[in-house]
């Protein structure tokens, strides 16, 4: 199965290392007459880009940036002005966030977490207490680092507990493949909690802001992110539990947490540091909307700290104290090291200030509003919630086959400029689109974390397939009815 898969990967790769020039020149050789000269010509552009998107042909940062210059060399813009949105204020929010991430596996604060929770007495007293501890586990670390990272980190924790369990059998139990979907659609629900969850939330965001002048919160997304997570959790346990009983006893595991415990020393100067940087951040991201909620919107505290303290910036001020709280301030050691902080996931940051590259310059060609007008005569329908059932169901397909990040990247824009020719608000489609995204339940390559569960070799193909079906449906419920609900509470209706 894993060589089909890796021969299966590579046919799409060079599928679409020859489709994409190919497509791309036939529509450039081929221009509509609805189209200006300088539409036509990024429609293009973009038709190769996608088309490297979705195949992965070749990385997706060195597809957005050649793209990027691309437009440059086809006149769509000077280089400063194609090349500015790599330096967009939330370009930065994703660099202090990684920064704190990446302390937080560094320093071991993760498993620390992990291993505490687990060890809770109370917890270990019941079987579907320890698994649903280890899938909130999983979320609530989702909310804050990767969830490749969450997941890799809770991978052995479950395995290891599986087979103590498995150790008084002799074959592995029905239960364990549903254990381990918990932790990885898990991780999916505690990334769409917070703004820095997972990429999508902030390319939503930042396109929001770029193209439609809509300003969202830190303290706003997780208004509308932390009940559907919730909400989500819980589906998802449920169906799990559903497909994958649990036994109604297990052995006794207090020495397998008495093991995981031991291996936890006491807390390290550089726990201590990681979590004054984590929890300063965290303050400043949901104070102004606490203070919000009691003084208003328009009061002057609030308006100055958001004009003096954006949340763009927020974690670029607590990812500098990793660089200047000791861990041995005599021999030059700090929290965070530049070569550790190099380690964070560069490409992703590339492939984000592509998508707002071309995103900015759709709507400087005026293609994203004929695009817009198009589909909204197509459809027949301009109404706000069709329009965000379709924005969700829309990126739910798409996930499935393209990374969350470039699926986002390529529907947003475009939805945003239908919201814009339809004249209704494009916040609930936007983010429809960025939370629909997230939910890649059905594929092992649809995302990473399905991917680390399914190499364990416990969760057969079949059972991933049966419990995504099922749970792309309800997230899309649920996504559809959160928005419907606090939208229009929160006045982006």
């Amino acid at each position: 199965m894993k060589t089909a898969n890796r021969h299966a990967w590579g046919m799409r790769q060079r599928v679409g290392l020859y489709a994409a020039p190919v497509l791309a020149l036939l529509v450039y050789l081929n221009p509509f007459s609805s189209l200006p000269p300088s539409a036509h010509t990024l429609s293009a552009v973009l038709v190769w880009v996608v088309v490297s998107w979705a195949t992965e042909a070749i990385p997706l940062a060195v597809t957005s940036l050649v793209g990027a210059a691309l437009c440059i060399a086809l006149g769509l813009g000077s280089a400063k002005e194609v090349l500015a949105t790599f330096a967009h204020p939330i370009i930065f929010l994703f660099i202090g966030s990684f920064f704190l991430a990446e302390a937080f596996v560094v320093h071991g604060l993760d498993r620390r977490f992990s291993v505490w929770l687990l060890s809770r007495s109370w917890i270990a007293a019941r079987p579907m207490r320890i698994f649903a501890a280890m899938g909130l586990a999983t979320a609530i670390l989702s909310m804050w680092i990767s969830n490749t990272a969450s997941v890799a980190i809770m991978v052995p924790i479950a395995l290891g507990l599986l087979a103590t369990i498995r150790g008084t059998w002799e074959e592995a139990g029905p239960h364990e493949p549903g254990v381990l979907l918990l932790l990885a659609y898990g991780s999916a629900a505690g990334g769409i909690s917070t703004m820095i969850g997972t990429p999508p939330n902030i390319i939503g965001v930042g396109l929001l802001s770029q193209q439609a002048g809509v300003s969202i919160s830190f303290f706003d997304w997780m208004a509308i992110g932390l009940p559907l997570a919730g909400v989500l959790w819980l589906g998802i346990a449920g169906v799990l539990y559903w497909f994958h009983p649990l036994p109604k006893t297990f052995p006794d595991l207090s020495e397998h947490l008495q093991g995981l415990r031991q291996q936890q020393k006491g807390w390290t100067p550089g726990q201590r540091n990681t979590c004054i940087a984590l929890l300063l951040a965290i303050g400043c991201w949901v104070g102004p909307g606490l203070l919000a909620i009691v003084l208003g919107r328009d009061s002057e505290l609030v308006t100055f700290i958001n004009a003096r303290l954006p949340k763009e910036m927020v974690p670029i001020f607590a990812a500098g104290l990793l660089f200047v709280l000791p861990l041995n301030f005599k021999a030059g050691e700090f929290t965070l090291s530049w070569s550790q902080a190099a380690n964070i996931n560069w490409g992703t940051i590339l492939l984000f200030g592509g998508g707002l590259t071309f995103g900015y310059l759709m709507v400087q060609t005026h293609l994203a509003a004929i695009i817009g007008e198009s589909l909204v005569a197509l459809f027949g329908s301009n109404t706000l919630w069709t329009l965000t059932a379709v924005a969700i169901g829309t990126a739910l397909v798409i996930t499935e086959i393209v990374s969350n990040t470039a699926s986002t990247s390529m529907l947003v824009p475009v939805v945003i400029s239908i919201a814009t020719a339809a004249g209704v608000s494009p916040v609930p489609p936007t983010l429809g689109i960025c939370l629909g995204a997230s939910l890649a339940f059905m594929m092992p390559v649809a995302t990473a974390p399905n991917a680390i569960v399914y190499g364990t070799g416990f969760v057969p193909l079949p059972n991933m397939l049966r419990a995504g079906v099922f749970l792309n449906i309800i997230g899309a419920v649920l996504i559809w009815l959160t928005l419907r609900l606090l939208c229009p509470l929160m006045g982006f209706a």
